[in-house]
């Protein structure tokens, strides 16, 4: 479900007829005015439920040494991966990103720190296209050996069929506007003579998810995970030449 609202301001840039040599600018192109001109911001917006969800999860591991907490999480990352593949996860949609070893030290007062062992952490961003299906992909994730899920994000995999649909009403509402400020001033509108766009924003919807995987725990239930719908706005500035 798609809902749209937008809201304007408006500003009446001559309260006269404006002179012949009145002039407005308009991509590059000088455009001849010789009525009133009337500014008009207008917003749209359009709420609709994404299609997309990137996942943030991985393998951390630790080991006496850097070597064997790599090899470790070298072995249980393979098997993420692959369990991503077998969850319907395409390969381009699946991309490293953070790959690290780091010593844990023990601190003790009036000596120098103690390296006790190491930490590996690797961590990838898988793409769901078939966004109905992101538990169970979470899921999948931690059963082949993940332990870490640092967050879902929602978005549009085609972004600007939202932001037409926002851009248009925004433009509809200046429209609008422009026709109920002529009709007060005992005039119509004559055309436009430039419209200018900002603001076009769609974000990801980040979620929390945090979610570790132990071997002496009962298998959880499957991981809920709600898309919600995403709002994408967009502002236009147009002037309209009244007459």
């Amino acid at each position: 479900m798609q809902v749209m609202k937008a809201a304007a301001a408006f500003a009446v840039l001559a309260a006269a007829a404006v002179p012949p040599a009145a002039q407005a600018q308009t991509q590059g192109q000088v455009v001849l005015a010789e009525g009133t001109l009337l500014s008009v911001s207008a917003d749209g917006k359009s709420e609709a439920r994404p299609d997309m969800a990137t996942i943030n999860l991985g393998v951390t591991t630790e080991g006496q040494t850097a070597a064997a907490a790599l090899a470790e999480n070298a072995r249980r990352m393979t098997a993420l991966v692959a369990a991503l593949r077998r969850a319907g996860v395409a390969e381009r949609d699946i991309q490293t990103s953070n790959v690290s070893v780091y010593p844990q030290q023990q601190y003790v007062e009036g000596q120098q720190p103690r390296i006790t062992g190491y930490q590996a952490n690797n961590s990838v961003t898988a793409k769901v296209r078939r966004i109905d299906t992101t538990g169970r992909v979470i899921d999948a994730a931690v059963g082949a050996g993940g332990n870490t899920v640092n967050g879902v994000s929602f978005s549009h995999s085609d972004p600007d069929a939202q932001l037409d649909i926002a851009r248009r009403d925004a433009i509809a509402e200046a429209r609008r506007r422009a026709e109920l400020y002529a009709n007060a001033l005992g005039m119509r509108v004559n055309r436009i003579v430039s419209v200018s766009e900002s603001g076009g924003y769609a974000p990801p919807i980040p979620v929390a998810v945090e979610r570790f995987a132990m071997a002496d725990q009962a298998a959880p239930p499957p991981t809920p995970v709600a898309p919600g719908e995403i709002e994408t706005r967009v502002s236009v500035h147009v002037t309209f030449e009244l007459r």
